[in-house]
């Protein structure tokens, strides 16, 4: 005699989600409007919604190499140079500090005079380097990028837009990467991190790793027609999660533990760690809430 087979279904598929997909989709939504709350208190004490570096607003960058104390130089420096910001630089293999940069918003002039006062000898060609970035060619570079990070996120809806042809799928796919750059900027303007270059191209990345998720999940509750929707939804959950997680085993790791990388890179990393994890929350409950309420009015079981 043939036993029945039974299987085993997810919480998702026996009514939990079809009785809470609605409140959890307010989660994000929350920490949406606290993260734009915050900007606009941070734009209103800053005028900018960005806290920018030198290569971003213009200054002066030296560059100390040598057998330098770093501590006892930023000790010295740090109540004799306005806006100063220290960044020790070292080798990839022993981990060992080659180089002290200080940038600044002061004058190159004024700012040599300042560090040979506290270290003691002259600063030449081959103990240091100097780089100056003028304030118009930042501020240009800058407006630039912005409108490229504008422009990017404008495409990106439009394709979105022609992909689904459906008001309410598209919009939920486009609000979940809106959230995820305004969540992970105002990590970083709390954490008081300043952005660079790299920075602003590191949000232009976060666009396409937002929509990847948001595209697997719509497309397979919409254009699929295997299981139920719950079912569809609880296996795009399963992808997109594994997606997610592995990108963020990618550059964690490369964030906390290699040592020597440069700014730019570490900036890159975390601002991408911030967006991958913020995209979990606005995927898997804002979305797909959404998704789910507009499947359940049109009829797509």
């Amino acid at each position: 005699m043939e036993k029945a087979e039974t299987k085993m279904e997810h919480p998702a598929q026996k009514g939990w989600y079809d009785k809470w997909h609605k409140p959890l989709l307010f989660i994000p939504v929350a920490i949406l409007l606290i993260s734009l709350i915050y900007l606009g208190i941070f734009y209103n004490q800053n005028s900018d919604l960005i806290n920018r570096d030198i290569s971003l607003k213009g200054g002066t960058t030296f560059t100390l190499s040598g057998d330098i104390d770093h501590a006892a130089i930023e000790a010295s420096l740090k109540d004799k140079i306005p806006e100063v910001n220290f960044r020790s630089l070292s080798d990839l293999r022993t981990g060992k500090n080659i180089a002290l940069v200080i940038e600044s918003s002061i004058q190159p002039d004024e700012m040599k005079a300042t560090i040979e006062e506290a270290i003691g000898y002259e600063l030449t060609d081959e103990n240091s380097s100097i780089e100056f970035t003028g304030s118009t060619l930042s501020e240009n570079f800058y407006r630039q990028l912005i409108i490229a990070l504008i422009i990017s996120f404008c495409l990106m809806s439009l394709v979105i837009f022609v992909m689904f042809r459906s008001f309410v799928p598209s919009i939920a796919v486009i609000f979940a990467a809106f959230s995820d750059i305004v969540v992970s900027l105002a990590l970083i303007d709390y954490l008081g991190i300043k952005l660079s270059a790299a920075g602003i191209a590191a949000f232009l990345m976060l666009i396409g790793y937002s929509v990847d998720t948001d595209i697997l999940l719509t497309t397979r509750a919409l254009k699929k027609s295997e299981g139920t929707l719950n079912q569809r939804i609880y296996g795009a959950f399963k992808t997109g999660t594994f997606m997610t997680t592995t990108a963020l085993f990618a550059v964690l790791p490369a964030f906390f533990i290699v040592t020597g990388l440069p700014d730019s890179f570490r900036q890159i990393f975390l601002i991408l760690a911030f967006g991958l994890i913020a995209d979990l929350f606005n995927t898997w409950l804002t979305n797909a809430g959404i998704i789910k309420w507009y499947c359940d009015k049109k009829g797509i079981k």
